[in-house]
């Protein structure tokens, strides 16, 4: 397929892509960082803070602009590495496990190619993982949580809708990366299609995707395919100081099929 005069081709996952598949997950994970920084430091209250150490820096120094700066600095780099650990951990949880972790007939996995300085390079990915359930009552935000349902527990959940008769499938989107070269070219929007295709191929009632705030470009392009918020919260894996100073919102998207 072409877009923008270049051309994707999109295929199934094969395990010689495993490496550029973990380079594109940790460039696309940690690129949150500065912009979670800057938000962070926006915050009135962070700013208020910046001052008044700033100023007490000032005062402590006897009249020193040196010593206010550093006093203000040091607060800015506290709120930097808040931001830092909420995605570095998480990007560490996720490179932990078991990776990919979308085999089986109910999940999929694809990567998509392009010319890049004259030979084929993966540019994207996206990753689709089918689950049992209501969308709308699963464990939130697993990754960004650092914990998942034992397996046992989701076992006899499984086991008691199948008894009722209520089970429904849903899709998850535990990976959409583009890399930065081939961004705002239509890749993105085609990886996310490729997704629903799939779900939709499958029976799915939707797609739940998890993303933070600071995601502002991913954010806007699941908003333009159709994806609501439905749910939002400030816990991450981090301790609660970290992610309450971070600021990182954790918002779950979903689109009905």
């Amino acid at each position: 397929m072409e877009t923008w005069g270049i051309r994707w081709s999109v295929r199934g996952y094969e395990a010689s892509d495993r490496h550029a598949v973990l380079a594109l997950l940790a460039d696309g994970v940690l690129e949150h960082v500065y912009p979670a920084f800057f938000r962070a430091l926006a915050y009135p209250d962070h700013l208020g803070v910046v001052l008044s150490v700033s100023m007490a820096g000032y005062v402590l120094g006897g009249s020193s602009y040196l010593q206010a700066l550093l006093f203000g600095g040091a607060w800015a780099g506290l709120l930097y590495y808040c931001c830092h650990e909420v995605y570095q951990g998480y990007l560490q949880r996720r490179l932990g496990a078991a990776y990919p972790d979308t085999e089986g007939p109910e999940s999929g996995l694809w990567v998509a190619e392009a010319e890049v300085g004259g030979r084929i390079q993966v540019v994207g990915v996206v990753a689709v993982r089918g689950k049992k359930g209501d969308a709308g009552g699963r464990e939130r935000a697993d990754d960004w949580m650092g914990g998942v349902q034992e397996e046992e527990e989701e076992e006899e959940e499984e086991e008691e809708e199948e008894e009722e008769g209520v089970v429904e499938w849903y899709g998850e989107l535990p990976l959409m990366v583009v890399s930065y070269g081939c961004r705002r070219k239509g890749l993105g929007s085609l990886l996310a299609q490729k997704a629903l295709d799939f779900c939709k191929g499958h029976g799915y009632a939707s797609l739940v995707v998890d993303s933070s705030s600071p995601q502002t470009a991913a954010n806007g392009l699941y908003q333009k395919l159709g994806f609501i918020q439905t749910a939002s919260h400030c816990e991450t894996h981090t301790n609660r100081w970290i992610s309450k100073l971070a600021r990182v919102d954790v918002l779950t998207l979903e689109k009905v099929i």
